[in-house]
């Protein structure tokens, strides 16, 4: 790279028109001047109906340009884009909509029905529902557009307001405060961010990303790739052999995982994976969901040391591992951030010396967020100037963070604490085990004890047999008072595809059926 190439959206737009910045799941490729367009005609649609900086833009799309090309319009305005999960239901996206303030919401036809649900319940106004294909009561996106080319006029940096999982209640957005910067520039945040992963500004860079844009690290990889001069591949739904054809096709350099995609890719005739070329790869960047060391190390001798850790929230914050620091530290998520503050804590909100188990609190060196609309757990997850996600875990006297699980997941039978993600690391190496959970429920006299869901393998018939087969190769690998009690067979676990697992869904029912007996 010359000290004079120019990175950002609209200043490469500039320089290299004709360079490509994505390409669509249909492989339609969409030049920098291209997307970089469709951004502006967006922004001045947004100005033309009212929308002033610090308002809010609400989307509901499957992984495509239009998407991205919304994201860089409010981006460009000074705008919120919240990117919401179409898993959810109509109400559930209503709350969403509503609860954002959104002025403007943009959905897909996929979605129509839950589209038209949130809308009404959120109250927005029928010249402002704007659709990607047919949604009644929606008019078509390209109207949005019809204000014409040119940048809008008043340009101030925007941000996503992405909304927590919900997991453990109402989903919360996680807000800051606007910078008043130059759209033009790349945040600087940014370029730190990729340098945690040795990702320069175009160096041949390509990002492939498999997973849905709603997620917080998912559109930042994305988005920042673009920022840097990186083409961006998008899949619309993920499938591991689809992945390792876009990787050889499109030469891929990084992309941004979750450990169900590894132990899928892993599942794949040996024959099959060895016909895919990706001698391309850089760095292979996952987090989102606890991975288990086999797992890992199995990865780190596919792929080589490409295979980058890092342990973060939207809410900002966390730690990074190279593939190569893994091996002499197995387990850890990593060192902080350089801008990034670790700790762990006890419950009086002491300090904890290396090797002792307690809260985990991040900070990010000076930034700051709250919960839209929710001051309450703002403050309930903040200690001074750290906050917590409810994660347990702990340092090693090089600094390195070992996470143990949830504080919420935590099982406390007879006395002892257990960490199911342990347990689950483990029984996820089980070759007749697709998937699995391990969550506590109800007993008489221990308080709780170890149960376990598991997804089997294709072609797998679950039952007696195979429970006691689980079981068996368990105790080989974990002490006993860590064995699951009983184990339960689903056809699928309800994770989203970003890999965060749904454990209330599973759990809840055990515990709603003991306070029925009581």
């Amino acid at each position: 790279m010359t000290e004079s190439r120019r990175t950002g959206l609209w200043r490469i737009a500039a320089d290299e028109p004709d360079r490509i910045a994505l390409v669509d799941p249909s492989g339609t490729e969409w030049t920098y001047a291209e997307l970089a367009g469709a951004a502006d005609r967006y922004a001045r649609g947004f100005a033309e109906r009212g929308l002033v900086a610090g308002d809010c833009v609400v989307v509901l799309l499957p992984n495509c340009a239009d998407l991205v090309a919304c994201y860089f319009a409010t981006f460009e305005s000074g705008l919120y884009i919240v990117a919401v999960n179409w898993h959810l239901t109509g109400p559930e996206l209503g709350y969403i909509v509503s609860d954002s303030g959104a002025k403007v919401f943009v959905a897909g036809a996929r979605f129509a029905e839950a589209a038209v649900t949130a809308a009404d319940i959120a109250g927005i106004a029928a010249e402002n529902r704007f659709a990607v294909g047919e949604i009644p009561g929606f008019r078509p996106l390209a109207e949005l557009a019809a204000a014409g080319p040119g940048r809008p006029a008043n340009r101030t940096t925007g941000a996503p307001m992405l909304y927590t999982s919900g997991t453990t209640g109402r989903p919360k957005g996680v807000r800051r405060p606007l910078t008043g910067a130059d759209p033009d520039d790349v945040p600087p945040a940014a370029g730190a961010f990729f340098g945690l992963f040795e990702l320069k500004p175009f160096d041949d860079h390509v990002h492939l990303c498999g997973s849905p844009l709603y997620h917080t690290a998912v559109l930042n990889f994305v988005t920042i790739s673009i920022h840097l001069g990186h083409k961006v591949v998008l899949m619309d739904g993920w499938g591991p052999e689809p992945m390792l054809e876009l990787i050889a096709r499109h030469r891929v350099s990084h992309s941004h995982m979750v450990p169900t995609q590894f132990v899928r890719l892993l599942a794949l005739p040996d024959a099959v994976r060895a016909g895919y070329d990706v001698s391309s790869l850089r760095c292979m960047i996952h987090g989102a969901a606890p991975c288990s060391p086999d797992v890992k190390r199995r990865m780190l001798e596919w792929w080589g040391p490409v295979v980058t850790e890092y342990y973060a929230a939207t809410e900002g914050g966390g730690t990074v591992i190279s593939g190569e620091e893994w091996l002499r530290k197995p387990g850890s998520v990593g060192r902080a951030w350089p801008w990034s503050i670790v700790r762990v804590l006890d419950d009086a909100g002491n300090e904890l010396p290396p090797g002792e188990t307690g809260q985990i609190y991040l900070q990010m060196g000076g930034s700051s967020f709250e919960y839209h609309k929710d001051k309450a757990k703002t403050e309930a997850a903040r200690v001074g100037n750290l906050f917590t996600l409810g994660d347990v875990g702990y340092l090693d006297e090089d600094g390195y963070l070992y996470l143990c699980d949830r504080k919420s997941d935590m099982i406390i039978s007879g006395g002892v604490n257990i960490y199911p993600a342990e347990i689950e690391g483990e029984l996820i190496v089980h070759p007749a085990v697709d998937d699995v959970a391990v969550f506590g429920v109800p007993h008489a006299d221990w308080g709780e004890e170890i149960k376990a869901v598991v997804q089997p393998a294709a072609g797998v018939e679950p039952g007696d047999e195979l429970t006691a087969d689980i079981l068996a190769f368990a105790a080989r690998r974990l002490a006993k008072f860590k064995l699951p009690r009983s184990i339960d067979y689903l056809p699928e676990l309800p994770r989203d595809p970003n890999g965060k697992l749904y454990k209330r869904r599973l759990r809840d029912p055990y515990w709603a059926d003991r306070a029925t007996a009581i």
